[in-house]
């Protein structure tokens, strides 16, 4: 079974009629056309006799079942997802592709499966997996703000005795050593 090439319906139904009009009006052979539109020639002479026939070249639907979300929905969603989940009943603002699942069935009364929706998350809204960053439980965020405020001093201190050189290249090292 062969898989359809990349494009719209109407996107295809472009290139089949350009490859007939190359055929047919401008006298290529069906190799160069094939070459040209990017289709085997086997395509090229199909897409002839199907030129014959009335619609023989119009563009046809995708296969498979339509999409439950429209365009409009999925940029409502990711509008909705932009406020947090917070906002939308949770402890925290952190999504999870769980609580994306919800958020979609509370919203537009689809059901999903979790990792449906974690596609959606990212091929279609460009979200990207996380993960939450941990802190130590004896983390204590006091100490924490004066290391902080006290670091661009003990930076300084640093860079300034980092000047001084201890090599064996040091001209007044080596004068001493000699």
């Amino acid at each position: 079974m062969s898989m359809r090439p990349k494009g719209s319906a109407e996107e295809l139904e472009r290139r089949r009629r350009r490859a007939v009009s190359l055929l047919e009006e401008e006298g290529h052979s069906q190799a160069e056309v094939a070459r040209m539109v990017g289709s085997s020639s086997s395509s090229v002479c199909r897409w002839r006799k199907a030129a014959r026939r009335k619609n023989g070249l119009a563009a046809k639907p995708h296969p498979g079942k339509p999409r439950r979300l429209k365009a409009a929905q999925h940029r409502r969603l990711a509008r909705e997802l932009a406020k947090g989940a917070a906002a939308h009943g949770w402890s925290n603002d952190l999504w999870t592709a769980s609580r994306a699942t919800v958020l979609v069935k509370r919203l537009f009364g689809v059901k999903y499966h979790v990792e449906h929706v974690r596609k959606i998350l990212k091929e279609r809204l460009g979200w990207s997996s996380q993960r939450p960053e941990r802190l130590a439980r004896e983390r204590d965020d006091a100490e924490v703000e004066r290391w902080l405020e006290r670091f661009p001093r003990v930076k300084r201190g640093l860079v300034a005795a980092a000047r001084t050189s201890y090599s064996s290249t040091n001209p007044a090292l080596c004068s001493l050593l000699s």
